[in-house]
C-alpha cells in the first residue's frame, strides 16, 4: 500500500505534466483564478474565511472578504483601496437545504464612499504622522484619504422593505505607510517591520482598534488593509512544481497586503442552524450609454449591479474549473454550480492523472459543490493560530476547526487540497508539507479582526 509520501510523489510527477500541457495552470490559490477578474484588482475576490469564535455563551460565525492581490505595501503617490464602484457581499446559507440548493438566507453588502479632507495637494493619503488627534469626521486629522462605508443586511426570506436591515457604518483605517503610520509597527517605529498578532483586543495597534465597529443586531465589522494571510509557494507550481533551487521554499504571497472585510455575525442570527454555507461575491454596475451628444441629453446612465467574481472554497475555479468556464464561474452564483461544475468536482482532473477512482468523487464534490465554504456550527469556537490545538493541516492534522470544516487565518489550504485529492486518512504527520511554506510571513490576531496587521511600505520582505 503506497505511504502518504509516496502519494504526494507522484501527484507532483502528475502535476508537473499536467502544467506542462495544460493551456493554463490547474492548482493553486494565485489570487488570479479567472482571466476577466485580473483586470480588476479592487473586485478580485482573494480569500474568503468562515470560523466560529467566541465562547459557549456567546459564539459567532466570523467570515471575512479580501479582495485586491499582491498590494505592494507603501506604494504611493495613489493608495489602494476600496472602489466606492463595486458592491461587495458576504452571503450566509443557513441550514443543509439552503447549502444544497446554493442559496442565499442572508446578503450583507457593503458599499464604500472615499474622499480627501484636502484636494489642494500633492499629499493624497497623508498630510503627516498620524499620532492619533481625531477630528470632527472620526478620522485622525492628517489622514487625507478617507473612506467610510454602510452595511446592509439583506434577509432572502422577507419581502419587501422588511428585508432590508441598516445595520450601520464605519471607517477604513489608514493603509501601512511606514514613518507617517508608525504605530502600526514594532515598538511604534515606522523604521521596524509591522506588528505581529496579539492575544488580547487591549494589544491591537491604535489604527485597528479604532476601525472595529459594533453594529445593530450585535454585530461586529472592519475594513482596512491587512497582511496577505495566504501562503504558498506558488511561484514554483507554476514552474513545473520544482520546490529546489534559489530562495526556495518561496512564499509568493508573502511581503503583500490586501484589503479585507471582516464580518461578526452572532449565533442569534443565524436561526439555529447547525450548518451554514459562506460564499462572497462582488459586482459592478451596468453601464448604458444613452447618447452621443451628452451635453444635450446626457451621456450614461448605470444600471443594475452584475457581479463580477465570486468565491466559496479557495483552489476551486483555479484548481477544477477547466479555462473555458472560468469567466463563467465569476459570473453566476452556487445555486448553478450542481449543473455547471459537478463533473469536474466528481471526476477531477488530478485525480484522473493519478488512476485514483475519478468517477464518482463524491469526497470532493461534497467540499466543493456547492461552491461554499461549509460550516459546522456544533464544532465550538476553534483554535487559532498560536493557540493550543491548532494544526495548519486542519483534519488532516487532528484539528476539526479548519478548511473544508470551515476556513481560519492560517489554515495551510494548498497542502490541505493536495492531501485530499491524493486521498489521504487523517491523521498525517504535521510535518507535511507540500510546497515548503509551512507558515504565514506574519503572525495572526487571535482577537477580532484576526487577519495579521498590514505590512510595513518601509521594512518588509518579499519571501
Amino acid at each position: 500500500m503506497e505511504t502518504i509520501d509516496q502519494r504526494l510523489s507522484i501527484l507532483a510527477a502528475v502535476v508537473w505534466l499536467v502544467l506542462a500541457l495544460a493551456v493554463s495552470p490547474v492548482c493553486a490559490s494565485s489570487h488570479m483564478d479567472a482571466p476577466l477578474i485580473t483586470l480588476d484588482d479592487p473586485a478580485n475576490t482573494t480569500d474568503v474565511y468562515a470560523f466560529v469564535t467566541g465562547n459557549d455563551a456567546a459564539q459567532s460565525l466570523t467570515t471575512a472578504l479580501a479582495v485586491h492581490p499582491f498590494e505592494e505595501p507603501g506604494i504611493g503617490p495613489n493608495n489602494f483601496r476600496f472602489d466606492d464602484q463595486v458592491l461587495y457581499e458576504i452571503h450566509i446559507a443557513l441550514g443543509k437545504e439552503d447549502i444544497k440548493a446554493g442559496r442565499a438566507t442572508l446578503t450583507y453588502q457593503f458599499r464604500f464612499e472615499t474622499r480627501y479632507k484636502v484636494e489642494g495637494t500633492i499629499l493624497q493619503a497623508f498630510l503627516g504622522p498620524l499620532e492619533g488627534v481625531i477630528d470632527e469626521e472620526g478620522f485622525d486629522e492628517n489622514q487625507n484619504l478617507r473612506q467610510t462605508y454602510k452595511v446592509t443586511k439583506l434577509d432572502q426570506r422577507k419581502k419587501g422593505p422588511m428585508a432590508r436591515t441598516r445595520l450601520g457604518s464605519g471607517r477604513v483605517p489608514p493603509n501601512n505607510q511606514g514613518l507617517l503610520t508608525r504605530f502600526y509597527n514594532q515598538n511604534d517605529n515606522g523604521e521596524n517591520p509591522a506588528k505581529g498578532g496579539v492575544s488580547s483586543e487591549a494589544d491591537l495597534d491604535m489604527y485597528t482598534k479604532r476601525a472595529i465597529f459594533d453594529l445593530k443586531e450585535n454585530h461586529r465589522v472592519f475594513a482596512g488593509q491587512r497582511d496577505d494571510g495566504f501562503y504558498a509557494d506558488i511561484q514554483a507550481i507554476f514552474d513545473g512544481l520544482d520546490f529546489t533551487g534559489p530562495n526556495k521554499p518561496f512564499d509568493s504571497q508573502g511581503g503583500y497586503n490586501v484589503h479585507t472585510i471582516v464580518l461578526q455575525i452572532p449565533f442569534s442570527e443565524l436561526a439555529g442552524a447547525e450548518t451554514v454555507g459562506v460564499y462572497a461575491s462582488t459586482s459592478r454596475q451596468r453601464v448604458r450609454v444613452l447618447s452621443k451628444k451628452p451635453e444635450k441629453y446626457g451621456d450614461l446612465t448605470l444600471g443594475r449591479y452584475i457581479q463580477v467574481a465570486r468565491q466559496g472554497n479557495p483552489l476551486f475555479n483555479e484548481g477544477f474549473v477547466p479555462l473555458a468556464r472560468k469567466d463563467l464561474y465569476s459570473r453566476t452564483d452556487p445555486g448553478e454550480d450542481m449543473d455547471l461544475f459537478l463533473d469536474f468536482a466528481l471526476a477531477p482532473q488530478l485525480a484522473s492523472a493519478l488512476g485514483l477512482p475519478d468517477e464518482n468523487r463524491t469526497d470532493i464534490a461534497a467540499i466543493f459543490i456547492p461552491d461554499l465554504i461549509k460550516v459546522d456550527l456544533t464544532t465550538g469556537p476553534v483554535p487559532l493560530p498560536g493557540q493550543s490545538g491548532f494544526s495548519r493541516l486542519s483534519i488532516f492534522g487532528g484539528d476539526s476547526g479548519g478548511f473544508p470544516n470551515g476556513r481560519r487565518f492560517g489554515d495551510d489550504v494548498l497542502d490541505i487540497a493536495v492531501l485530499a485529492l491524493a486521498q489521504a486518512t487523517p491523521p498525517v504527520d504535521p510535518a507535511t508539507n507540500v510546497d515548503g511554506v509551512p507558515a504565514n510571513d506574519i503572525t495572526f490576531n487571535q482577537v477580532f479582526p484576526y487577519a495579521a496587521t498590514p505590512l510595513n511600505g518601509r521594512n518588509h520582505p518579499h519571501h
